[in-house]
């Protein structure tokens, strides 16, 4: 069975604006989320994109169903973010960032839409992007039959401070090999720290 290696998602809560898609805000000033990965080596590959289609966060005072979560905007306001965690061994690169109002929050919700292996010829460009051209060679699809990753884990904004949640999506548990290239994900991602 092959296994994918673990990468780390670092999200930093710093003080800027209001916004995002809560219905409400409790206070009138807030702060912006950035979204950073960085990984560790994987040998059994040359690139490994995998495509998040949103990142949002809950707070307290808001309901638990669509309208109680605030979605952060990728970089460049882009629909979605590639990334090929290969690039990542020792480096970081932002996955996304937003405005996030102040609060208590109580959850944080990523979604991954998609994930490619490519075994002959590793990605060209930016670690991280709106959209990375696949390269050439042999290459496997990921099926992905639920992407979505909810986390417990209270932290507060404040417009005063900043406040980073290290998370680590633990590949070696979240791919595995099902057959003659053919792989499945779950996404197993836990919370590290918060500061």
């Amino acid at each position: 069975m092959r296994l994918v290696t673990a990468c780390a998602v670092v999200v930093g809560l710093v003080a800027a604006g209001c916004g995002g898609s809560s219905p409400t805000s409790p206070s009138a000033t807030g702060g912006s989320l950035r979204v950073m990965l960085t990984d560790s080596p994987f040998s059994d590959a040359k690139s490994l994109l995998v495509t998040f289609s949103e990142v949002s966060v809950h707070r307290s005072d808001q309901p638990d169903n669509d309208t109680g979560w605030t979605t952060l905007p990728f970089a460049n306001n882009a629909t979605s973010r590639t990334c090929d965690l290969k690039k990542l061994q020792s480096a970081q690169d932002i996955l996304g960032t937003g405005s996030l109002a102040t609060g208590h929050y109580t959850q944080i919700r990523l979604t991954v839409s998609s994930a490619t292996l490519f075994f002959e010829n590793a990605a060209g460009g930016n670690a991280c992007d709106g959209t990375i051209a696949a390269p050439a060679g042999r290459n496997a699809a990921i099926e992905i039959p639920s992407g979505v990753v909810k986390l417990n884990r209270e932290f507060d904004v404040s417009a005063s401070g900043a406040t980073t949640m290290v998370l680590d999506f633990n590949g070696d548990g979240s791919v595995h090999q099902t057959g003659n290239d053919r792989y499945m994900m779950s996404p197993v991602i836990t919370v590290v720290s918060v500061q």
